[in-house]
């Protein structure tokens, strides 16, 4: 009989794709057979494009074959609008060149959803993105004659989820796409990271479609091309972590800590006039990267047997721990009500000027509160 422990039922899981390929690739120590993958970084935007090709590469990644597109931008919790402005705009542009690429046309319809909760904060991204969007399929369907060129018909809704309305949301979209006819889907939603980095800071663009409530274990029936019969591009942004990403990543940020004094230690600087030592200028502190990392020696000396643990170890480890009492918490940053409310106003505006060639990002204030 084997022995072994099933660790599987311990896997820490991420609603992002670009997380799910890099702990592929943790995992397997090469680049991924079947996946294409291509990042560039441009004015504080880190923007990540993945084309899983093969059912290999879907199986290794834990995704389903498709294209992905992940807009990572750390300054967005400065809360700059300047920056928020050219995060919109560069949105606006992935987002148009994402429709040109899986076939869909300028005039085609489209129904938006916003999925999540509008009575708790970090999921009501959805429904807040609505609420700023621009509807027009009343108009073409009422004063069609009075619609300028440039504009497609836009429908929204909110459907809530199942804890209010009593209804699976994929039956109620389901229900509006057979009256309403819409071309496509936009479904909106908050996913879980495992990176506290890439909480309200990140987007996901993937035309795979999406499971409301996946993220935190409440998974539903899924929206998605094969179960509603058009194809569903879902957008969505990662606003909790639990518990087990935050200890790990604590850990990680205490051994980087710890490594860059060894380092700083072992190579001492000049002391500068201007800085004293030890003193460092409010938000100026310098991001841990892992040249910063202790080597494994050290992480044994800082650690004992925990320093030995690969990264999925230590996570599947904690998450061990804390599972069984009850205390993997689903967690949100207090000021949440904040970078929610941002970044639904940058998303509804890049799909308004995404999808409206006469809407840009000049005017795109006039359409959203």
């Amino acid at each position: 009989m084997d022995k072994r422990l099933d660790l599987s039922v311990y896997a820490v899981r991420t609603d992002l794709a670009l997380e799910a390929r890099e702990m592929a690739t943790q995992k397997h120590m090469q680049e991924l057979a079947g996946v294409r993958f291509h990042s560039e970084e441009e004015a504080g935007i880190t923007v990540s494009k993945m084309v899983i090709e093969t059912m290999e590469g879907a199986e290794q990644i834990g995704k389903m074959p498709g294209r992905y597109v992940t807009l990572e931008v750390p300054g967005l919790r400065s809360q700059d609008s300047e920056l928020q402005d050219r995060v919109a705009t560069r949105f606006a542009q992935e987002f148009h060149a994402f429709l040109e690429a899986i076939g869909l046309k300028e005039k085609d319809s489209v129904l938006i959803v916003g999925l999540g909760n509008w009575n708790v904060t970090p999921d009501a991204v959805g429904p807040m993105v609505v609420e700023n969007v621009l509807v027009t399929r009343h108009l073409f369907e009422l004063m069609p004659d009075q619609v300028e060129d440039g504009y497609r018909p836009v429908s929204a809704v909110s459907p809530g989820v199942l804890g209010i309305t009593g209804i699976e949301t994929s039956e109620i979209v389901y229900g509006i796409i057979e009256k309403t006819r819409p071309d496509f889907i936009i479904a909106v939603d908050a996913l879980a990271s495992r990176a506290l980095e890439r909480v309200n800071t990140t987007i996901q663009i993937s035309d795979t479609g999406i499971s409301p409530g996946s993220g935190v274990g409440n998974k539903r029936k899924p929206l998605t091309k094969e179960t509603l019969g058009i194809p569903v591009i879902a957008v969505g942004v990662p606003t909790v972590v639990d518990a087990t990403t935050i200890v790990h990543d604590t850990i990680s940020y205490m051994l980087a800590h710890l490594g860059r004094q060894l380092n700083e230690a072992k190579n001492p600087k000049p002391a500068s006039r201007l800085t004293p030592g030890g003193f460092s200028l409010p938000g100026k502190v310098k991001r841990y990267t892992d040249e910063d990392m202790p080597n494994e020696a050290e992480q044994k000396a800082i650690l004992g047997m925990i320093g030995e643990l690969e990264e999925t170890e230590k996570r599947q480890l904690i998450h061990e721990v804390l599972a069984p009492l009850g205390h993997n918490l689903i967690v949100t940053p207090k000021e949440v009500d904040d970078y929610v409310e941002d970044i639904a106003n940058i998303i509804a505006s890049g799909l308004n000027a995404a999808l409206h060639h006469s809407i840009d990002m000049n005017n795109v204030s006039a359409y959203t509160h």
